[in-house]
């Protein structure tokens, strides 16, 4: 975090901040689940599933995102084992210098 410059965490904060404050709402009140941020815009059929399959689809989410943290998490301890970020390089033969 010590190499990013002040402006581009400021840059990152307000980002964020926008984000929260103008865009990631329930604007208009009729939100069927948290997180459910459509506000009537955008469907894609989610009305035409049963609330089983609905509840489905979200846990299969949910779990989708729980790998990904996991996945996150594996490459910064594999930095952190050895200082090389792109592991995928190295397997490949070209590692990438880093620090």
């Amino acid at each position: 975090l010590e190499v990013v410059p002040a402006a581009g965490l400021a840059q990152i904060f307000a980002f964020v901040g926008f984000l929260e404050l103008a865009v990631m709402k329930d604007v208009t009140g009729d939100s069927e689940f948290p997180g459910d941020f459509r506000n009537g815009a955008l469907d894609f059929g989610w009305d035409t599933f049963s609330p089983e399959e609905q509840e489905s689809k979200r846990a299969i989410e949910l779990n989708n995102g729980r790998a990904a943290q996991m996945g996150i998490l594996a490459l910064m301890v594999h930095e952190k084992l050895d200082n090389n970020p792109y592991i995928i390089n190295s397997l490949l033969g070209s590692p990438v210098p880093f620090n």
